[in-house]
């Protein structure tokens, strides 16, 4: 019986057909709530009937897809919109802005994300004797590209392992292992191998990221993550911004901004013991840009998410 909510796509031939089939595969197992975190490592679904507020979220490196409905990043001044045509692939850790702009009770947001390592790109890029691609500059870790009917496909027979729970363990990988040869020879594959290519200075500047983000609270300096990346200052700082749409500070001030939020919403800490828990040392300076990122002072803002989230459970 098909899900009444999941409206059947006016798309024509197998591309319609395979959106169609991935909705009803989301649908069925997230009725539940907003996300739904599965058995399949990686995978999560998504569902929401309204419109959302924009929110600020860490993107991770990821594919996301939407089978109904639409969503909306911001990545510094950068606008990406992902719908049931288009997929948006993340590929180094982003803070960003992030709202659903298309959903109702009648056709729900309905998407995915499926989360991935960069060292399994790169291992399948050898295994498929892929190229890596010609030396560039540093682009943007995310993009969207077009969505393919094989690609929903391979979606749909992995969100479809989860009623044979214990074939996952075996085909899960494997179906994994497509869906990201899919990327690897879509319409974004040469962002992909670019940064998932040792030596490039993609996959440097990754790398760098990937610290950071495990060493946010920590002092930074620029000179000692240039050294890291094996750049110059002034070529680190180009390559960073170019890749994240922000300063390598200003990176930081997202990720310290994003956590401490996140511990005075959930762990309840109060701001000042947040702000130095991230490694702000002045309350006034944490205050000061936390009302600038989030529009409210924090205990303001607290309580507004705290009242929001209220209303949403009645």
């Amino acid at each position: 019986m098909k899900n009444p909510d999941v409206r059947q796509d006016s798309g024509s031939g197998d591309l319609g057909l395979a959106r169609g089939a991935l909705a009803q595969s989301i649908a069925r197992w997230a009725d539940g709530g907003e996300q739904h975190s599965t058995a399949i490592p990686g995978l999560s679904l998504f569902r929401r009937e309204e419109r959302s507020e924009p929110i600020s979220g860490l993107y991770e490196p990821s594919i996301c897809l939407v089978a109904q409905g639409a969503k909306r990043v911001l990545l510094g001044d950068d606008t990406y919109v992902y719908d049931a045509n288009h997929y948006l692939i993340t590929s180094v850790h982003l803070p960003t802005i992030v709202q659903i702009i298309e959903a109702n009770r009648d056709r729900p947001y309905l998407g995915l994300r499926l989360t991935f390592d960069l060292r399994a790109v790169s291992q399948l890029m050898a295994d498929s004797n892929l190229p890596a691609p010609r030396a560039q500059q540093s682009s943007r870790g995310m993009a969207t590209g077009v969505v393919t009917s094989a690609l929903l496909n391979a979606f749909t027979r992995l969100i479809d392992l989860l009623s044979e729970q214990q074939d996952i363990p075996i085909l899960a990988p494997v179906i994994q292992r497509e869906i990201i040869y899919r990327l690897l020879v879509g319409d974004q594959g040469a962002r992909l191998r670019q940064i998932a290519s040792a030596g490039s200075q993609s996959h440097q500047i990754a790398r760098v990221i990937n610290w950071l983000k495990d060493n946010f609270t920590e002092p930074l300096r620029v000179d000692d993550l240039a050294t890291q990346a094996g750049m110059s200052s002034s070529t680190f700082h180009h390559h960073f911004r170019s890749m994240t749409a922000l300063s390598p500070l200003q990176y930081q001030k997202q990720l310290r901004l994003q956590e401490a939020r996140r511990l005075m919403l959930t762990e309840h800490l109060d701001a000042a013991a947040a702000a130095f828990q991230v490694g702000y040392e002045s309350p006034s300076q944490f205050s000061r840009e936390y009302s600038r990122e989030f529009g409210a002072p924090p205990l303001r803002d607290i309580a507004n998410l705290r009242q929001m989230a209220a209303l949403e459970t009645v």
